[in-house]
């Protein structure tokens, strides 16, 4: 019989064979995270929904789900012990990894370069138990840039100078941990699931953002891309949360108006809703 405890399977990597891990904070976990920290409330949260997430089922469009929360448990949470601390005001929100950031990484819009370079993150990526075949999990060693993550990280690098200018005040963080693909290994976002199967599990995301925001104590969050940016508003609003919501441009090549510059439109946005003051001075 295995008698290791979930902690200790996440912390050996042992979520990327298909180990079924409970992920519910237990006394062993009580022991293993210091509560008084933001970086262990917030990986509690997680914990929490991975636990939640389990439970669910998804018809015959998705094929393939990855969650890198449990493979990639080990660079994550390089990442949030790293940078998720006290006295951050903002809180960037993402919708779900994309295939080459982080599904790869673990880190929110974690494409390889940015998280390895200028984030310093370091540790040992699995891989899930069943993975399409042209989207194989390589983890830091991944070859394949995200324009997206690319982007992201690359203007708060140009605009911050080192990742602790960024971190001070802000974190980083995506609404869903999963990432979803079709037999022909196609990317599906969370609303382009069935009805049924999407309300559930932005049901248990909704929840666990609220979780997150009250751990953080920030005082805004903004969205990265509408979906974000309204879903967020609607869960922390029916959630009786006081947090002010607002959004920036996606910075996803298929989205046009962010081929022709997103980091001049996501700094005037920045700029008008006060957070770019933040970072520059």
């Amino acid at each position: 019989m295995n008698s290791k405890t979930d902690i200790e399977r996440l912390e050996n990597g042992e979520a990327s064979q298909g180990k079924d891990l409970i992920g519910l904070p237990g006394p062993d976990a009580d022991l293993f995270f210091n509560s008084s920290t933001v970086a262990s409330r917030f990986l509690q949260a997680e914990l929490e929904l991975n636990a939640r997430l389990r439970t669910l089922s998804f018809g015959k469009l998705v094929r393939y789900t990855y969650n890198p929360l449990e493979y990639a448990w080990d660079t994550h949470r390089c990442y949030v012990e790293t940078y998720c601390q006290e006295g951050q005001s903002v809180l960037f929100l993402g919708m779900n990894p994309g295939p080459f950031g982080m599904a790869q990484t673990g880190v929110p819009f974690g494409e390889v370069k940015a998280v390895r370079n200028w984030l310093k993150i370091t540790g040992a990526v699995g891989r899930p138990a069943d993975e399409h075949p042209k989207r194989r999990i390589t983890g830091l060693d991944c070859t394949q840039s995200e324009v997206s993550g690319a982007r992201f990280w690359g203007f708060f690098q140009q605009l911050c100078g080192e990742p602790h200018n960024f971190f001070r005040h802000c974190f980083v963080h995506n609404l869903c941990p999963l990432i979803f693909m079709s037999e022909s290994g196609k990317n599906l976002t969370p609303p382009e699931l069935p009805a049924a199967e999407r309300d559930a599990l932005l049901s248990c995301c909704d929840s666990a953002l609220c979780q997150v925001v009250t751990a953080l104590g920030v005082s805004m969050v903004v969205g990265v891309g509408k979906l974000a940016e309204q879903r967020a508003r609607r869960a922390l609003s029916e959630a009786g949360i006081t947090v002010r919501v607002e959004g920036i441009m996606h910075p996803s090549p298929r989205n046009p108006l962010a081929n022709k510059g997103w980091a001049n439109i996501a700094r005037d946005k920045l700029d008008n809703l006060g957070v770019l003051s933040l970072l520059t001075r």
